[in-house]
């Protein structure tokens, strides 16, 4: 399992531990501009995410690179909306249901799923950050078009030889949402796919689980609509 060891948390370190470098502003009228770090000879590191001041939200640390995320469309927000609320409401006490945390997989590998299922016990501070793959349970990729390789190819990939055994990704589709479900194949270190879900996800793992995807987005006027 690629996980970070003491050596590579990046809630420790020494005194050496230098902020990497900022593009200074050559100009003026720059201001509120923003100014991209000089990628060290080997790539960021995990670490790095913290320290770099200035990021834009949700930067992700991929492959040892800082990679930014373009504006969503109201479809990821609503996806994300509707698993989030009906996870939160049904995952036994031990577990958590996070968004907007990053998961550290290795060294140079610090992504940010849409959603994740942690163990609770991991949570360790109120100003924690990211979590360890070895307390993720499941991850959830919300697939977005600018997005769409690294969440259908390079994420997945990551997340199975990290060893977290659940994957979903989502996907918009004419009626609504599609869930893909994945379960970690042990063996291979790669997910295999258990199920397309398109009106009600129901799975027993990491937990029991029973989500209602017909729900549609509240329109001028009216009420959700369940179809």
């Amino acid at each position: 399992m690629a996980t970070v060891g003491d050596e590579n948390d990046p809630t420790t370190g020494g005194d050496d531990m230098s902020v990497p470098t900022v593009v200074e502003r050559p100009d003026p009228e720059l201001d509120g501009a923003v100014l991209l770090p000089m990628p060290p000879q080997d790539g960021f590191t995990a670490e790095d995410l913290d320290r770099i001041p200035d990021l834009p939200r949700h930067t992700e640390l991929i492959d040892g690179n800082l990679v930014f995320v373009s504006p969503q469309k109201f479809f990821h927000m609503f996806a994300i909306t509707l698993l989030n609320r009906q996870m939160d409401a049904q995952v036994p006490e031990d577990l958590i249901v996070c968004r907007e945390m990053t998961a550290v997989l290795g060294k140079r590998q610090r992504p940010e799923p849409d959603l994740m299922l942690v163990r609770a016990s991991a949570l360790r501070d109120l100003d924690d950050t990211w979590f360890a793959a070895e307390d993720v349970l499941l991850v959830v990729e919300v697939v977005s078009p600018e997005s769409e390789i690294r969440d259908r190819v390079r994420k997945p990939l990551l997340y199975a030889e990290a060893g977290i055994p659940h994957f979903w990704l989502v996907e918009q589709e004419e009626r609504g949402l599609a869930v893909h479900v994945y379960e970690l194949d042990r063996l291979t270190d790669r997910y295999s796919l258990l199920g397309v879900y398109r009106d009600r996800l129901k799975v027993s793992g990491p937990c029991h689980l029973d989500i209602d995807l017909t729900q549609r987005p509240r329109t001028r006027g009216q009420a959700p609509s369940q179809e």
